[in-house]
């Protein structure tokens, strides 16, 4: 299973600046730079809080002063203090002893987004970490320098073996890609970039190895997809209530008043505007007094996904513009002090409610493309076929269409959680959020194609009605796009190349993305 987004979207670089100071990173920002290259500009006030807090390492070193990690070794060692000898090369030795991620190799965006991610967060200052270790993650990811590292080897509480990786390579002891695609000895693939091997100082092994960048970043990535998938998913429901030719009713901004969810208020916002000109206004036009519940409760449904997508969003924000290290240095108090902030339950939580509220998503979809491939509903051609024809018309897309929906409610299950045995029993919990976000990348693949197949459905039952100068203006341009990648459907005819070339336009917020994500 892949975290990977495999093929590279089409990405307008709005900015070719991205500029970090570990507080303003949002998912827009980050998924724009972790699919292009551009200029990092970072913050002095950021670089200013990494030499302080370095500064209180330095002191703990030399009053040996037991700091894990940094004077003591790790996990189940944590009780050992370490030596003059020892302390010289730990450092190295923290990531030579965890870099063993396997696995197929990771795409180029996931893992350049963990290290925006972990950039972005050592300028909040608490690493310990020198700055000279920030600005040296900024050359390489301005040089697209990516690392070698295989998707597997997180449990969600913090992603060592995955951080530990990259991180080998960062110093010169890895594998890195390079622009093209060549692989090669990352010290020798730096060299070519005129960037040096990266010499380590005390507690920056550890500050590469011990933080949630890989997650956070993966995360964030596949949350931003899913807020573009659920805008299309919003237009694709818009475009059946026109084919069925709907009652509009329970959309009305009073009635919904009455229990005021804001993720139904705002979903339902959502489908006013993309009706808005619909002869359907005028309630005289719907065919029925009360439709089907995928058509009449589409807005608690997509408002449930709403509200978890919100959630989502504003935790994932937090998790890339926070210290995730353990121990914290805090130059305010002159401490350092261990931490529990690698540990990513949060993550899991607000992942796992966003992957089962497409559950409910997906199951509505399919059932108004079965209501109007219905001709007892629609009142339509049974399987919105030509008349007069031989055609089985869509029947046959409703096996790929429910074959979708069962792979992604089997997706959007829960990620199973039980005490971690590792470290001799110190580290005796885990998250799974790796587990979980890799499963809400399957569910919105799915959700895509789902869509693609919708809104086909959708612009079939349409044509058939001959209705188009009342459809609203902004679906009749929607269905424009759909029509110039899949011709009106007319006899049979292969369909899955119709419904890869949608579900692409939809990943690249081509086709029925209503509002900027940004």
């Amino acid at each position: 299973m892949t975290w990977g987004l495999h093929r590279t979207c089409c990405i307008a670089m709005n900015d070719p600046v991205l500029h970090l100071d570990g507080s303003a990173l949002d998912l827009g920002g980050l998924y724009r730079a972790a699919h292009g290259t551009p200029r990092i500009a970072l913050s002095q006030s950021g670089l200013d809080a990494m030499a302080a807090s370095h500064a209180m390492v330095q002191q703990a070193i030399r009053g040996k002063v037991p700091v894990y990690g940094v004077t003591t070794g790790l996990g189940a060692r944590s009780t050992e203090v370490l030596d003059d000898k020892a302390l010289a090369d730990f450092s190295v030795q923290t990531l030579r002893g965890r870099a063993h991620a396997i696995g197929p190799e990771e795409c180029r965006e996931i893992i350049r987004a963990g290290m925006i991610v972990r950039l972005n967060t050592l300028l909040c200052g608490y690493s310990g970490a020198r700055p000279e270790l920030a600005l040296h993650l900024a050359k390489c990811l301005e040089a697209d320098l990516t690392p070698v590292c295989g998707q597997i080897g997180s449990i969600g509480a913090a992603d060592l073996i995955l951080n530990a990786t990259v991180g080998l390579a960062l110093i010169g002891e890895g594998q890195m890609r390079d622009s093209s695609g060549a692989v090669g000895p990352s010290s020798e693939m730096m060299a070519g970039q005129g960037i040096p091997v990266f010499v380590l100082a005390p507690r920056e092994g550890l500050a590469l190895a011990n933080h949630t960048g890989a997650v956070g970043g993966a995360a964030a990535l596949a949350v931003h997809e899913a807020q573009i998938a659920f805008q299309a998913a919003q237009t694709a429901g818009a475009l059946s209530v026109e084919g069925f030719r709907a009652n509009l009713g329970p959309l009305d901004a009073a009635i919904l008043a009455v229990k005021p969810h804001p993720g139904q208020l705002k979903a339902a916002a959502g489908l006013r505007d993309r009706l808005a000109g619909s002869v359907l206004a005028d309630t005289t036009q719907a065919r029925r007094l009360q439709d089907p519940l995928s058509f009449r409760n589409v807005v608690q449904i997509h408002g449930t996904t709403q509200s978890a997508l919100d959630q989502a969003a504003a935790s994932i924000e937090i998790e890339i513009n926070s210290a995730s290290d353990n121990p914290v240095a805090l130059v305010e108090t002159g401490k350092i002090l261990s931490s529990g902030a690698y540990f990513t339950s949060e993550i899991s939580s607000v992942v796992e409610t966003l992957s089962r509220s497409f559950v409910a998503l997906a199951f509505a979809q399919l059932a108004r493309v079965s209501k109007m491939l219905n001709p007892v509903f629609s009142e339509l051609p049974s399987f919105l076929a030509k008349p007069n024809s031989a055609s089985n018309g869509f029947a046959p897309v409703m096996k790929p269409a429910e074959a979708l929906v069962m792979e992604l409610a089997h997706q959007a299950q829960p990620v199973p959680i039980w005490p971690s045995v590792n470290a001799n029993g110190v580290e005796d919990c885990m998250t799974g959020s790796p587990a979980a976000v890799k499963a809400l990348m399957q569910v919105v693949d799915r959700l895509r194609r789902l869509t693609a197949i919708e809104m086909l459905v959708a612009g079939q039952a349409v044509a058939l009605r001959e209705c188009e100068p009342g459809v609203a203006p902004y679906l009749n341009t929607v269905l424009g796009q759909v029509r110039s990648l899949s011709r009106a459907f007319e006899q049979d005819r292969p369909l899955g190349g119709d419904i890869e070339a949608l579900a692409d336009h939809i990943r690249d917020r081509g086709l029925g993305v209503f509002e900027v994500m940004d």
